[in-house]
């Protein structure tokens, strides 16, 4: 039968109305045989194939002239020894469309799973035995995976840049704006999703040299900034995209939520730019008590405090910029912008939300933290950058790169050695970040240099979970999550003081960090961290859960020795790859159990939730009947331990109303949630459209 027919034969139940599992293993094994073997190039030896694909400028000769060829037959040789099989038709369909490397007229395969990983593992160890077998051991057995542009381009000749996407700010002045502009065309045809902060420029009807009403605002910038994602994308392999994040005090924005409504004038109306809102404190203050919320001149705001509008804390600054008359304000009801920020979710998905006031109480590093990314998880610093009148470079700014994998939650506490795969993973991360240099960008490769910062996520949550027979956002769902996410934090922060300590250096700003005062250590130091419940105690039997010693001693390591990432945890929303790595998305519940998607031409496919049998059906509740709540109560519990962010998407039934969104917003702001990515309605997912839609991450 057709591995196409049998996909579908998951979607029909059996006699006994059970799910046909067995149809789509079997569709996997066809799946090769009428196609993947058909079309894959032969080799008689290795030898052969590597002087090939070097020679016609298919792998990067440099990544394997730094390791002898019995090595390198000996760690291949490991690969397949693991006997590797998809076990989904969905999994092996994405890695050979997506990820194999394939002839340059794209007919045949040159790759199959274990020599990606081969080739990914040699070029991030660059040269180190003992790593690359590490890397191959995590990433062959599923503990680890690399995010999309690392795993896509590692090692090919031609190829984008490893990094999943890239944060920039725009200054208020037209040197900035031209220079963001190709900054977005530079960084989108290398492959990487890009956001840009908004904030710091002047509104519409603003004056330009004191001549009044002369600014256009922020909507033509967005325009630009969308043409040129449109224009621009790596070599067709992956799409241009990016975001804009708007304070929620600057005077544009209602015209900017407005971009997003369906029935948008076309001179204004965004398709395919991404939204995002940056909510302080005080704008829900001001709702809970039904008042005005006063919108403040960037322009003024600067010329004032000497600072750009997005480094101000409005929270604390706002009383004293409404009494101040050098500052131009306009008003708005509290409770008028939160409903208008529903109505556009409510028909839109946008626009992402980043709880500023939160975000920055718990950021360890100096600074100010103003934006997100094109899936909201990336929080950290940034600086400006000052431009002379022939558009030189006065003073290169800090900006941000995300360099990105993930951990399978279930594979790595089945596994031999936890604290070693989170290390290897943080390794590989740091050399993601250590290969980067993207010069066209003076200010993200300067951040980057400066940082080493990297985002280790997580996924198949939900998974676990459902395996481990226990409930998604249950009493002990909860409890797993938090004690999780505090053990992968210590063994993080241990590989990355471990990381200081060979290269003999911190990043830059370690010395005014959290982690240089001692100060991040306390709430981890000053009460115990253990297991609530009896489950997650026989969980956690054959894995050490850090101790307060434990805690102490890694302190006194890292203030003496400092870390080498200045950034370490961040949970994307895996898309394509936790596919190929049979993981539910992210650390999120499922959508469906079993996921209808459109794959291009070959049409509807069908994927199931993994670890999904007949006889566990009951702990795979999807997102819509599990309800925002316990989401959002699963997402604090690991959010505490993670010094970035995690991608939130919000799920509501199809009765839900716009006054359910504002609840949920409150809801996850008093959580001490972060950020909010989608906002997502049954009926869009029954639909059979993607789920995550980040195009930039894909992790």
């Amino acid at each position: 039968m057709d591995y196409h027919a049998l996909n579908a034969m998951l979607n029909l139940y059996d006699a006994d109305g059970r799910i046909q599992f067995d149809k789509d293993r079997e569709a996997a094994r066809e799946y090769f045989l009428q196609h993947v073997n058909q079309n894959t190039v032969f080799f008689h030896d290795l030898e052969e194939r590597l002087d090939y694909l070097v020679e016609h400028e298919y792998y990067e000769a440099a990544t394997l002239e730094q390791y002898s060829l019995e090595f390198i037959a000996q760690l291949r040789d490991l690969a397949y020894k693991k006997k590797f099989r998809f076990p989904t038709f969905l999994g092996a369909f994405k890695f050979y469309t997506s990820y194999a490397l394939k002839t340059f007229d794209g007919k045949r395969f040159l790759e199959r799973f274990e020599d990606r990983v081969l080739m990914v593992a040699l070029h991030l160890a660059r040269g180190d035995e003992q790593l690359a077998t590490a890397l191959v051991e995590e990433m062959i057995s599923g503990r680890f995976q690399p995010a999309t542009p690392t795993f896509l381009n590692a090692g090919k000749r031609q190829r984008g840049e490893l990094v999943s996407c890239f944060l920039l700010r725009i200054e208020d002045n037209m040197e900035s704006i031209g220079r963001s502009v190709n900054s977005a065309l530079q960084l989108s045809k290398r492959g990487g999703g890009v956001a840009f902060s908004l904030s710091n420029i002047r509104e519409h009807g603003a004056p330009i040299k004191q001549i009044q009403n002369q600014s256009s605002g922020i909507i033509p910038i967005m325009k630009l900034l969308e043409d040129s994602f449109s224009y621009a994308n790596q070599l067709g392999a992956r799409q241009g995209a990016g975001a804009v994040y708007l304070q929620a005090h600057h005077p544009d924005i209602m015209r900017f939520l407005d971009t997003k409504r369906e029935n948008a004038d076309e001179k204004i109306r965004i398709k395919t730019l991404s939204l995002g809102v940056v909510v302080p404190d005080i704008t829900f203050d001001l709702a809970k008590r039904d008042e005005d919320m006063y919108l403040f001149s960037p322009y003024d705001v600067e010329r004032v405090y000497g600072v750009p509008f997005g480094d101000i804390s409005v929270t604390e600054k706002y009383y004293e910029m409404v009494d101040d008359a050098r500052i131009s304000k306009t008003k708005i009801g509290a409770r008028q912008f939160f409903q208008t920020l529903a109505e556009i979710q409510f028909e839109s998905g946008y626009p992402y939300i980043m709880f500023e006031d939160t975000v920055n109480r718990a950021n360890p590093i100096e600074g100010r933290i103003n934006m997100s990314n094109l899936c909201s998880e990336i929080l950290q610093v940034n600086t400006p950058t000052t431009y002379g009148d022939d558009l030189s470079y006065e003073e290169i700014g800090n900006d941000i790169s995300c360099n990105l994998g993930s951990m399978n939650i279930a594979l790595t506490m089945d596994g031999d050695d936890f604290g070693r795969s989170i290390e290897t993973a943080i390794r590989g991360l740091t050399a993601v970040s250590e290969m980067s240099d993207i010069r066209s960008v003076p200010s993200i490769a300067k951040g980057n240099r400066a940082s080493h910062a990297i985002g280790l996520g997580q996924m198949n949550l939900h998974g676990y979970l459902g395996r481990e027979c226990i409930h998604y956002g249950s009493e002990e769902g909860i409890d797993f999550t938090n004690i999780y996410f505090y053990t992968v934090l210590f063994h993080a922060i241990r590989a990355s003081n471990l990381l200081a300590r060979e290269r003999g250096t911190s990043f830059d700003g370690f010395e005014s960090s959290t982690y240089a005062s001692g100060e991040f250590f306390d709430k981890y130091i000053d009460r115990e961290w253990a297991p609530a419940t009896e489950r997650v105690r026989d969980l956690f039997a054959d894995i050490h859960i850090p101790t307060q010693d434990d805690w102490r001693e890694l302190r006194a390591l890292v203030q003496e020795h400092g870390m080498y990432n200045r950034n370490l945890q961040a949970v994307p929303p895996t898309g394509s790859i936790s596919y190929i790595n049979h993981s539910t998305s992210s650390i999120h519940p499922i959508a469906s159990k079993i996921e209808i998607r459109k794959e291009g031409k070959i049409g509807r496919v069908y994927y199931p939730a993994p670890f999904l049998t007949n006889d566990n059906l009951e702990y795979f509740q999807d997102a819509y009947e599990i309800g925002y709540e316990k989401i959002i109560d699963t997402y604090a519990a690991a959010t505490q331990h993670v010094d970035q962010g995690l991608s939130l998407t919000l799920f509501f039934k199809d009765t839900a109303t716009t006054r359910d969104i504002n609840r949920a917003q409150i809801y996850a702001w008093r959580k001490g949630i972060k950020t909010i990515y989608y906002i997502r309605l049954r009926q869009l997912a029954l639909e059979g459209t993607e789920i995550d839609g980040c195009v930039s991450c894909m992790l």
